[in-house]
């Protein structure tokens, strides 16, 4: 995609012309050379169109948009907008003709169509310009780069070309206006007929073949009007548009010129895509300033830094009346002082700077980006042209209510709901389909797959993206399933399929799934790369857990995705040998993503094993009915045997406990391994301690031993809070620490500040405390322990089962089924002395009082049936 545009500098203008005009002479064609979205062009060709009133307006712009001009005058066209044309047969290269409120040409067009007076484009075609390969822009430091308005700025004595235009130009009414409309245009291309005597074409041979285009144009509209002709086109051109030639000279130029289909219609454009430099935005640094000064009907500084504190306020920054007088004022003086016709942007910055924000930049720099910039974006209405897959977009977005935004802004999505779950899948189909108008995003938290994320930012650059994804299909569900079946059979590896199974999934595409799993089959089967398989086996395992909520069908997934757990579970012990740190590294992240996978494919199998008897699944059903601890575990091991999420859990903990255990195989692995055996309950603590003292020994080598330690407390897994909770643990690294040699500590010594500048500021300020007051052999604590606040002597046994009925009251999890009758008359008996002895406290809590009133029965046994179900869960 190309954003190409008849200017190619500030204050140059598309070619074309009219052989013979003269812009100074009354009797021939006006020519009204104008800066690109400069409101003081703007405003001078509303004024010299008013006086003149021509018969016809030609407007710099490609002749294929003459049929869309009438568009300009509905009501819902707002700008900025842009002209937009592509190739049919390739949309990737399009080009803009962008224009703003305050854009000359745009005020021509709109004067045109108030008055009833004809108005067409007289730019190279499109056709044309789209079938010649674009050449570079020059860059500024290039010898050939040539912005004649910077010419005239230092000519003049000016460092700074946007300070001369804006004193010449935008504030020539400071001074009054002046008497002939036309003067300053009859000024201005004397001015650049000067440069190009100098400087030729300006670096840009091209343009002469626009300028031969332009001049026939002209000549057409001079045949069919008359002399009472205006054109508005860039001042760089209205030399070449003055410039006597013949016909056939000019049509000599055009001679054997490629050519292409093109279809063009009307897109949104944003004031930000103006600042860009590139095309009508060379050199367009602040169009929200400009567009300030094109809508304020009179004291511009003023209605600008009212609307600064208006912003300012808004940010709950503290700024009065006062603030706004006296940054008016100090504008002023500023400008007076810097002798400036009037206060421009420059002197409005250095006073909101120094009185609205105390001399801050970052205040400052919200400002500019608000208002200097801006997030403005355009409209155009529903008439205008546009491929079918746009149309069906926009309506998409209009039912869904997802309307286009120029601001970057955060979606939050219920999928269990039916109006956002559409939202999801409408997106992810864009995304699939290369229009990124969303990216997903870190949600508010929680683990649950029915809530979304997503940042939104539309961009004019979109609506070429749409036109492109409509080879594809002419609606969006179309589009999608025909481009995810197209890239099932272009991709190149294992993990691409898979990632393609996800996107399916997510994106609601049934029909395309079925060619993704054929490809997905093919590819698992003859794979035998066990880093390929590992990187394909996280996407695969999230793809079977969005059937709950999306109401999809993942029935195909899971007999692919459990033949590649096998697989990995056979191959991984090897793979994970001889490896180098590098290596070693990028294995450990696969190793957490099989653990994850593993996980969700075990919650999978379990959840569709269904309810065993008694109501619940496995143990707890054993344990449910009142025949202990022994059928409870039975039952447990029978739902385990007869369900996949049993079996995975099996292989994957033996494959764990062999990675652990295994000399060969990399420090970072084994102590990985290591804690995540200890954080699923299938590694009892001593087993833990007695593997890290064997990895921590003085036999082994220091850097081995660091490896270790980043692999079991590394990383944001909470491996500083495993060391605060168990001293035992802490008190090894802390020996193991304190007994490297000098010469051997250097070297691991950035290790550890990677594993140990992981942990939250917290964290490492508690076990600094810890290492300081250092827990002695076996753990038993010191007598002087009691003094540090937070630390007691071990783990209460008695306070911490005291907050598991509150906890599971607050949860909603109480349920009081499945205890025996013994049990429960104990925990009542001790739950009702419990409650009698808080009624009793003066200082109860308005909950105590309750249960000590009369519904002290029923509260008593709602807790003691709490208490005996936390008790239950915790054996």
């Amino acid at each position: 995609m190309t954003a190409r545009a008849p200017a190619r500098a500030p204050g140059r203008a598309a070619r074309g012309g009219a052989a013979g005009a003269d812009p100074a002479t009354p009797g021939g064609p006006l020519l009204l050379g104008v800066r690109h979205h400069g409101p003081g062009s703007a405003r001078a060709v509303l004024a010299a169109l008013e006086h003149v009133r021509p018969r016809a307006v030609l407007i710099e712009g490609p002749p294929e948009g003459d049929t869309l001009l009438s568009l300009a005058a509905d009501e819902r066209m707002r700008p900025p907008v842009a002209l937009l044309a592509h190739a049919v047969d390739d949309p990737g290269r399009a080009a803009f003709w962008p224009m703003a409120a305050f854009s000359p040409e745009w005020v021509a067009i709109r004067w045109a169509s108030a008055h009833q007076v004809p108005v067409r484009f007289m730019d190279l075609p499109a056709a044309h310009a789209l079938a010649v390969p674009e050449q570079p822009e020059p860059r500024q430091e290039d010898a050939r780069s040539f912005d004649p308005i910077g010419v005239l700025a230092s000519t003049a004595g000016y460092a700074d070309p946007e300070r001369w235009w804006e004193d010449v130009v935008e504030h020539r009414a400071a001074d009054g206006a002046p008497g002939d409309p036309r003067a300053p245009f009859a000024a201005l291309a004397e001015a650049m007929g000067a440069l190009r005597e100098a400087y030729g074409d300006g670096g840009h041979p091209r343009d002469a073949v626009r300028e031969a285009c332009m001049r026939l144009r002209l000549r057409a509209a001079r045949k069919e009007f008359g002399d009472g002709v205006a054109v508005v086109c860039g001042a760089w051109h209205v030399p070449a548009l003055a410039a006597r030639t013949t016909v056939a000279a000019d049509k000599a130029l055009l001679k054997g010129i490629p050519k292409v289909r093109t279809e063009t219609t009307w897109v949104p454009w944003t004031h930000r895509r103006l600042a860009r430099h590139s095309g009508y935005g060379a050199g367009i640094e602040s169009p929200g300033w400009y567009g300030h000064l094109f809508d304020a009907p009179d004291r511009p500084l003023e209605r600008w830094m009212t609307k600064v504190a208006r912003l300012l306020r808004e940010e709950d920054r503290l700024v009065s009346s006062a603030h706004v007088i006296e940054a008016v004022r100090l504008a002023e003086a500023l400008a007076a002082v810097r002798g400036r016709p009037a206060a421009g942007l420059t002197e409005a910055t250095d006073a909101v700077r120094a009185v609205m924000c105390e001399g801050s930049d970052v205040p400052l720099a919200l400002v500019h980006d608000r208002l200097v910039v801006g997030e403005a974006l355009g409209a155009v209405p529903d008439g205008a042209p546009a491929v079918p897959l746009q149309r069906d977009l926009a309506g998409q977005q209009r039912t869904l209510r997802l309307r286009p935004e120029a601001e970057r802004r955060g979606l939050e999505l219920d999928l269990r709901k039916d109006t956002d779950a559409a939202r999801s899948r409408l997106l992810h189909r864009l995304r699939l389909l290369g229009v990124g108008w969303g990216e997903p995003s870190a949600g508010r938290g929680g683990t649950g797959t029915f809530r979304e994320s997503w940042q939104l930012h539309w961009q004019p650059e979109l609506f070429v993206r749409v036109a492109e994804a409509g080879a594809w299909g002419t609606t969006v569900l179309s589009a999608a399933s025909a481009r995810a079946e197209s890239d099932a059979v272009s991709a190149t590896t294992l993990a691409e399929v898979t990632a393609l199974a996800e996107h399916c999934l997510l994106a609601g595409l049934p029909d395309a799934l079925a060619a993704v799993m054929d490809a997905l089959a093919d590819r698992a089967a003859l794979d035998a790369d066990v880093g390929h398989l590992a990187d394909a086996l996280p996407a695969l395992a999230r793809a079977l857990r969005y059937g709950d909520v999306r109401a999809t069908d993942t029935a195909a997934l899971s007999t692919v995705a459990l033949g590649l757990v096998e697989r990995v579970c056979v191959g991984l012990p090897s793979a994970c040998t001889g490896l180098d740190p590098a290596a070693a590294e990028e294995q450990r992240g696969r190793v957490d993503g099989i653990h994850t996978a593993v996980t969700l494919l075990a919650g999978a199998g379990e959840e569709s094993a269904g309810p065993g008897p008694g109501g619940g699944t496995g143990a707890e059903s054993g344990a449910g009915t009142g025949g202990g601890a022994e059928a409870g575990a039975e039952a447990g091991a029978v739902a385990a045997a007869g369900s996949p999420g049993g079996g995975l859990r099996e292989r994957w903990t033996g494959v764990l406990r062999g990675l652990a255990a295994r000399d060969t195989v990399a420090g970072v692995l084994r102590g990985r391994a290591t804690r995540l055996l200890l954080d699923d309950g299938h590694l009892p603590e001593e087993e833990a301690a007695r593997l890290m003292g064997l990895a921590l020994s003085p036999g082994a080598p220091p850097t081995d031993a660091a490896a270790w330690i980043e692999g079991f407390a590394g990383g944001a897994a909470g491996g500083g809070t495993l060391l605060v909770h168990d001293e035992r643990l802490l008190g090894l690294v802390d020996g193991w620490l304190t007994s490297i040699p000098p010469a051997s500590f250097t070297a691991v010594l950035p290790l550890l500040r990677r594993t140990f500048s992981t942990y939250e500021p917290g964290v490492r300020r508690t076990l600094g405390e810890l290492v300081r007051r250092g827990p002695a052999p076996g753990g038993a604590h010191r007598a002087s322990d009691a003094e540090t606040d937070g630390f007691g002597p071990g783990l209460d046994g008695e306070r911490a089962d005291a907050v598991v009925p509150v906890l599971r009251l607050l949860l909603g999890l109480d349920t009081g089924e499945g205890s025996t009758g013994g049990e429960r008359a104990a925990t009542e008996t001790a739950a009702t002395e419990t409650a009698a002895t808080e009624s009793a406290n003066t200082e109860q809590t308005a909950g105590t009082e309750q249960i000590a009133g009369t519904e002290q029965t029923a509260g008593t046994e709602q807790i003691a049936a709490g208490i005996e179900a936390g008790r239950t869960a915790t054996r």
